[in-house]
């Protein structure tokens, strides 16, 4: 069983930047695709980044150039810099990993808030 767990969500002022952490226990890390989504209130949930296990990275149009996904396979970690942060980006934002045939993946961590004030 694979336990994700985000921190390094909080507070900032639009223009500002948040980096986000997701330490991976368990499983074999290093063969995982990952990714990270977001859910504001009232909406769905949404993509935003997802990194493969060679280190392919993708990203919703509305982060391309703000946003930056990463990985360390040595720390079991996947980090998600935010930069230019605007107030649509305030939204709970999730890390997962394992990434199934059919596009939807194994294991969710528990999410981590972040706020972006105007």
């Amino acid at each position: 069983q694979v336990q994700l767990v985000e921190s390094g969500g909080g507070l900032v002022q639009a223009g500002g930047s948040l980096r986000l952490s997701c330490a991976a226990s368990g499983g074999t890390f290093s063969t995982y695709a990952l990714g990270w989504f977001r859910q504001a209130p009232g909406k769905e949930r949404e993509f935003v980044a997802a990194i493969s296990s060679r280190g392919w990275r993708n990203y919703a149009d509305s982060v391309t150039d703000r946003f930056t996904i990463s990985r360390d396979n040595a720390k079991n970690t996947v980090y998600l810099q935010m930069n230019s942060l605007k107030p649509e980006d305030t939204a709970v934002y999730y890390c997962a990993a394992d990434r199934l045939v059919d596009g939807r993946y194994a294991y969710w961590g528990q999410g981590t808030q972040a706020t972006v004030s105007s």
